[in-house]
């Protein structure tokens, strides 16, 4: 069971917990009054018992939980032999009057709930629209993407994944966009719709970054302000030609990828030279050049972003993805991912600081 998972089971419980806990104040505040003088009152147990259904319960089951709360308090100075006694009738008043407040809770808090609930279908929409899943087989490999947001219940940042079968092979990109926010969002969008028309059309994969790196310029102009000297995105692209056993990279100031053999061993897929991110091309000293590495039947290449590689524990110590995963067994693209997702989880103790996005090719 990973992180996720787990949290949402302590949640479940919790939330089990809270629906008795109204009737069980109910209860203890009559068996407080039953069990103490006539001087003392059960009434902050029946006031309590509505406001907390208020925020968890419906509207039924309020309105119900405060109805059981006035009989409650009604019963209980009943025992007594009630009469128009001035503290008897504050404390039903002051029940009535809670239990009124927390129906009008209750609905306040369902049509937060419903915007809510709204707001994150319109994300979740942007990430399929932005981010859409892969096909698990894509011109022959088996591929596997997995989102992995630091801010828990946020599904889109600034970092990005995109998979193209072309006439020229699979190719692939990952990526982080400078920045935090919605304007990191539109910059992703702008560069993954780049990369899906450049891919089908260029030659090269020199060409489709040269295509991607005007394409975050523009955007920087358009954005304006500081984005428009300092917005960058990081990124490594990948070509995988059909029927070669080879990958072809470029990268742009981002993370290298990692190749892990079926023999558990892994290195990292670097080139010769550095070059700068996208959206700063101008500043470097000439075009891309790509580097070609072998690719063997049976290796997984792992792209991803740098809230893999930088994910800290309490110590201050680095996740290290390439001593993590040497030595073992491959399995499929999917499972290996989520693995690495649960362990990055466990090392930073559930906070995550920066988004991490992740890209898993294999040849079968």
């Amino acid at each position: 069971m990973d992180h996720g998972q787990a949290q949402e089971g302590r949640s479940a419980t919790a939330r089990t917990l809270a629906r008795f806990l109204p009737a069980l104040l109910i209860v203890s505040g009559v068996c407080y009054d039953r069990l103490t003088p006539v001087g003392y009152t059960a009434v902050p147990f029946f006031t309590a018992a509505p406001l907390i259904a208020a925020p968890l319960a419906s509207l039924r089951t309020t309105v119900l939980t405060g109805i059981a709360s006035f009989l409650a308090t009604y019963a209980v100075h009943a025992r007594f032999g009630f009469g128009p006694d001035a503290d008897a009738v504050t404390e039903m008043v002051t029940v009535a009057t809670v239990a009124a407040l927390a129906a009008g809770i209750n609905r306040i808090v369902r049509l937060g709930d419903r915007r809510l609930a709204s707001a994150r279908e319109v994300a979740e929409a942007a990430q399929r629209a932005v981010l859409p899943e892969p096909a698990e087989r894509i011109g022959g490999f088996e591929i596997a993407a997995r989102y992995e947001a630091a801010q828990e219940g946020t599904f889109i940042g600034g970092d990005l994944y995109a998979v193209q079968d072309t006439p020229f092979g699979v190719r692939l990109v990952v990526g982080d966009v400078r920045g935090k926010g919605m304007g990191a969002v539109a910059a992703v969008a702008v560069v993954i719709g780049a990369f899906r028309e450049a891919a089908e059309q260029e030659v090269t994969l020199e060409g489709v970054a040269g295509r991607l790196e005007r394409a975050m310029t523009r955007e920087c102009v358009r954005r304006g302000g500081v984005d428009a000297y300092e917005g960058f995105t990081t990124a490594v692209l990948a070509e995988l030609p059909h029927g070669d056993g080879t990958v072809r990279i470029v990268n742009r100031g981002h993370p290298p990828p990692l190749l892990l053999h079926g023999d558990g061993v892994v290195f990292p897929v670097r080139v010769p030279e550095a070059a700068l991110p996208l959206g700063m091309g101008e500043l470097g000293d000439g075009p891309d050049r790509a580097a070609e590495h072998p690719f063997p039947s049976g290796a997984t290449l792992l792209l991803h972003t740098d809230g893999l590689s930088e994910a800290r524990d309490a110590r201050g110590v680095f996740y290290d993805p390439e001593r993590r995963l040497t030595g073992r067994a491959l399995t499929a693209p999917g499972p290996l991912l989520a693995r690495i997702a649960a362990e990055v989880r466990r090392h930073t103790g559930g906070g995550m600081t920066d988004d991490m996005a992740l890209l898993a090719v294999r040849r079968p």
